[in-house]
């Protein structure tokens, strides 16, 4: 395991912790990117870095799980205290912000 996927895990588990004791809520992030379909897998990779990298520069817990690439939008879910923090996580990564949706609640196909 490289030190990069160690410390992913560590965070992790830590934000687990802290989501299941404290005040954490999940995001769905909408962000206007012409041609995000189109970007390389390298391209992807530094947008996947710059995510990773300005998430552990926080004090308090925050974690950028995953995203969805569509024709000209990225969907992102990040977990935060607050919508406050995933702007000012935006602003530092470089990345723009079109809409921020706290989750409520999440079915699945385990509800069926």
């Amino acid at each position: 395991m490289s030190d990069m996927e160690s410390e992913l895990c560590f965070q992790f588990y830590h934000l687990l912790f802290t989501i299941k004791n404290c005040c954490m809520k999940k995001f769905v992030v909408e962000r206007n990117f012409p041609g995000a379909a189109n970007l390389s897998a390298e391209e992807l990779q530094a947008i996947a870095k710059a995510f990773f990298e300005v998430a552990h520069k926080f004090e308090k817990p925050y974690i950028w799980i995953e995203s969805f690439i569509a024709d000209d939008k990225i969907f992102c879910i990040h977990i935060a205290e607050s919508e406050e923090m995933i702007r000012e996580h935006s602003k530092m990564a470089k990345f723009p912000v079109n809409t921020i949706s706290e989750v409520k609640t999440i079915i699945d196909s385990s509800i069926i």
